[in-house]
C-alpha cells in the first residue's frame, strides 16, 4: 500500500525547546554501542581493556562520529552553502551528516586511543566493527522520519509519498491529504531508500558481523567484512536513491557522490582481507567477575 509520509521530525516540544527524532536516534545509537561493547569487553574480545577503558574509547569515537560526520558532509556534499551560511554547521538536527566523514572520525579516534593504550589499531578496529551497524540503522530511521534522502519513483506497492520532495513545493497538508485519499498521488510514490539502508546497513550487517565475530578471527578480517558489506550495500542502494540536489549525478547519468566515496571503502575492505591471510588471531580473555 502506498504510504503518505506524515511523520513529525520533532519528538517532543517543550515551549521553545524541541527534541528532534534525529537526535533521539543518535542517543539510541550510542546507547546500543555502549551496551553491545560492554558485552564484548566482558567476553574478552579486546584483551587488556576493561569497561572503564572501553568507556574512554566510546567517548572518543562519539566525538569522531559527530565532528567527522558533520565536517565530512560539509566538505563532500555542500561546502558552498555552509560558506554562505556558516551558522548552519550547528544545525545537526536537520540532518547533513556524512557516514564517510563519521567513519574517518572514528578511525582517527580509535587510532589515537589505540596508540595511547599500546594496542594494535586493527585489533581495535575489529572490536568496533560489529558495534557500528545498529547506529547506522538508527541514523537511517532518523533520515526517514525527517523525510529526506528519498529514492526514485517506483510502482512498488511499498512506495512512499514524501511531501518534502520537489514535486510538492507549495502544497498545503490539506491538499496533500485530499489528493492522497483520492489516489491521485500514487504516481509520485518513491523508494523509501533510508529504510532499505536501515535494513541492509543496520540489521543485516549487525547480524552477520555479530555472529561472525563470536569466534576468534584473524586480525583485519572483521574490519574487512564490515567495509566490504557496507561498501557494496551502499553502492547498490544508490541506484534507487535520488542524488543530492546540489551535486546531481557526477558521471554516466547514474554515478553519485555516495558511490564514488564507496570505492575507497571497498578498496580498504579488500586490503584488510588481503592482510588477514596469515595474520595472527587474537584470543579472547574474559574479564574476571570482580573486574566488571
Amino acid at each position: 500500500m502506498i504510504y503518505l509520509h506524515q511523520l513529525d521530525p520533532v519528538a517532543l516540544a517543550l515551549g521553545p525547546l524541541q527534541i528532534h527524532w534525529y537526535g533521539v536516534m543518535y542517543l539510541l545509537a550510542f546507547a546500543a554501542c555502549w551496551f553491545l561493547g560492554r558485552l564484548r569487553i566482558r567476553a574478552g574480545r579486546l584483551p587488556g581493556v576493561d569497561e572503564a577503558g572501553y568507556g574512554d574509547l566510546l567517548f572518543y569515537c562519539m566525538l569522531g562520529v559527530v565532528l567527522g560526520g558533520r565536517i565530512g558532509y560539509i566538505l563532500f556534499y555542500d561546502l558552498s552553502a555552509y560558506i554562505a551560511h556558516p551558522l548552519d554547521v550547528l544545525k545537526i538536527w536537520q540532518g547533513g551528516m556524512s557516514f564517510h566523514g563519521g567513519l574517518l572520525g572514528v578511525l582517527v579516534a580509535a587510532w589515537w586511543w589505540s596508540r595511547r593504550q599500546g594496542l594494535h589499531f586493527f585489533d581495535v578496529a575489529d572490536f568496533i566493527a560489529p558495534l557500528v551497524p545498529p547506529g547506522l540503522g538508527f541514523g537511517r530511521i532518523g533520515n526517514f522520519i525527517n523525510g529526506e534522502l528519498w529514492g526514485k519513483f517506483t510502482h512498488a506497492g511499498w512506495g512512499v509519498i514524501f511531501p518534502t520532495a520537489p514535486e510538492f513545493i507549495g502544497w498545503t497538508p490539506a491538499r496533500l491529504q485530499a489528493a492522497y485519499a483520492a489516489g491521485a498521488l500514487d504516481q509520485y510514490a518513491r523508494h523509501p531508500s533510508p529504510l532499505y539502508e536501515a535494513t541492509l546497513e543496520g540489521l543485516v550487517m549487525f547480524v552477520v558481523l555479530w555472529v561472525y565475530s563470536r569466534k576468534p578471527r584473524p586480525r583485519y578480517r572483521i574490519a574487512a567484512l564490515f567495509a566490504l558489506m557496507y561498501g557494496c550495500f551502499r553502492f547498490l542502494v544508490e541506484f534507487v536513491r535520488v542524488p543530492d540536489a546540489q551535486l546531481g549525478y557526477l558521471a554516466f547519468g547514474w554515478l553519485t557522490m555516495g558511490q564514488v566515496l564507496e570505492l575507497p571503502v571497498i578498496a580498504f575492505g579488500l586490503y584488510c582481507l588481503w592482510r588477514s591471510f596469515g595474520a595472527p588471531t587474537l584470543r579472547p580473555q574474559p574479564l574476571a567477575a570482580d573486574a566488571r
